[in-house]
């Protein structure tokens, strides 16, 4: 298996997780819809919330030295964190490095988790439901609740579960 790394980002990788930012909404953009803006970027609110707002926590994922993924933790100053973003560049899916990654994190901040993702990917079904029971065992729930400002999207499927200190 290939060596990782996860580290939180600093300002010094701004640029890298940024690229990445890119990548990963491409990807979530055919299940969201939307296009990039007319620069070619897309939204990146929560780029700048991981990297500058009280509560959140930007991750780098790297391979062999490589950029591999990201993460974004929010809910850090609450009860319940929430994964917010989590992304793994295709070259280097399947092969163990997204559950490695986010067992990683998940072990940094323990207590109450909530990680959301879209029925229509069923890559992310798959992959989080396994994360689930990978760190929870049968402990874990899973339940849809709407998109806040879009009524006419299909719901969020969100996973929760604990951990321990």
């Amino acid at each position: 298996m290939p060596d990782l790394c996860v580290r939180l980002a600093t300002g010094a990788d701004h640029a890298t997780v940024e690229r990445l930012w890119l990548m990963f909404r491409h990807d979530m953009s055919e299940f969201q819809g939307g296009l990039p803006n007319p620069d070619g970027t897309f939204r990146s609110e929560r780029l700048h919330s991981a990297f500058h707002d009280a509560g959140w926590a930007p991750y780098l994922i790297t391979s062999g030295g490589h950029p591999a993924g990201l993460a974004f933790v929010r809910g850090l100053d609450g009860p319940v964190r929430v994964l917010n973003s989590f992304f793994v560049v295709r070259g280097a899916r399947r092969g163990g490095i997204g559950l490695r990654a986010i067992k990683e994190i998940v072990a940094r901040h323990p207590g109450s988790w909530e990680i959301a993702f879209q029925d229509a990917n069923a890559g992310a079904v798959a992959f989080w439901r396994r994360v689930a029971t990978e760190i929870a065992g049968d402990d874990w729930t899973e339940e849809r609740r709407p998109v806040p400002n879009l009524p006419d999207d299909p719901p969020d499927v969100w996973i929760s579960f604990k951990t321990l200190a």
